[in-house]
């Protein structure tokens, strides 16, 4: 059977949106956000277990959680204890040649803004999620890069301050705080996160009514008090904590913070969400 030859447009068509007949053109640039201006073009890293290793070169070891490497990004997830506060970190590099610029900036002020917003760490093509924002600084300082705070947009910082915050009980363990939390408003199912924190049941068991509670032990009174603030920042986002000495409880169950301060000789933090 005899071929049928092709046309020189049926060949021209046949090309991909990238070429045209007889030329390459290159790639446009897909819209989105610029990477804001004051992060630093390098260091660069290829795995963002490659970033891992730079923290531990300049003397913040970061142990390994997860790592998982994809076509065009790398991602880690690594605890880290930054001025005595264990801080887990999620770690995301692009490669340039798949992921554009203008890609990662939109990932960036898409992390920044919203509900939920994040503070970053960033250089050349990565950055870092810091989950306990007043450590970003030392990290950033490590690494060479900047902090990026999360943005006003979509977050509301409450008005008021913090109250009087009693600086008795203190506790060497978060067992021992939840053994009195569990004698007041119950703290059963408990089960230790990677940065030290405890987080438990509430209620009481065959209650059939249950809910949740995140302890954590604070190195300083400021360290407490920058917790107490991230966590009643999110506009949306009802919050209730009871706090005193070197401790905090983020209770799931906004009815529950009276009781629990009185129980545990501690004062009620709360936001409304709007």
């Amino acid at each position: 059977m005899r071929k049928r030859p092709v046309s020189a447009a049926g060949a021209c068509l046949a090309l991909t949106a990238l070429t045209a007949c007889g030329r390459f053109e290159s790639r446009p640039e897909p819209p989105g956000a610029a990477i804001p201006a004051d992060v630093p073009s390098k260091p660069t890293y290829t795995t963002a277990k490659a970033v891992v290793r730079a923290l531990d070169r300049a003397g913040i070891d970061c142990q390994s959680l997860r790592a998982r490497d994809y076509d065009g990004s790398s991602t880690a997830d690594c605890v880290a204890t930054v001025d005595g506060v264990r801080v887990e970190n999620e770690i995301s590099v692009f490669d340039p040649d798949v992921v554009s610029n203008s890609e990662i900036g939109t990932s960036i002020e898409s992390r920044r803004t919203g509900a939920y917003a994040q503070t970053l760490v960033a250089a050349g093509n990565w950055y870092i999620r810091v989950m306990d924002p007043p450590s970003a600084p030392a990290i950033a300082k490590a690494l060479h890069a900047v902090v990026l705070d999360a943005k006003g947009k979509g977050t509301k910082t409450p008005e008021y301050p913090l109250p009087d915050i009693p600086s008795t009980p203190t506790y060497k363990k978060a067992d021992d705080l939840a053994d009195d939390l569990a004698a007041s408003v119950g703290c059963f199912q408990r089960e230790t996160t990677s940065t030290g924190s405890i987080k438990c049941e509430t209620g009481k068991l065959g209650s059939g009514s249950t809910d949740c509670a995140v302890l954590t032990l604070h190195p300083t009174h400021a360290r407490r008090d920058a917790a107490l603030r991230e966590a009643i920042k999110y506009r949306g986002v009802p919050a209730e904590l009871v706090t005193a000495g070197n401790w905090t409880v983020n209770l799931c169950d906004t009815t529950l913070g009276a009781k629990a301060a009185r129980d545990l000789g501690g004062v009620v933090v709360a936001y409304d969400g709007r």
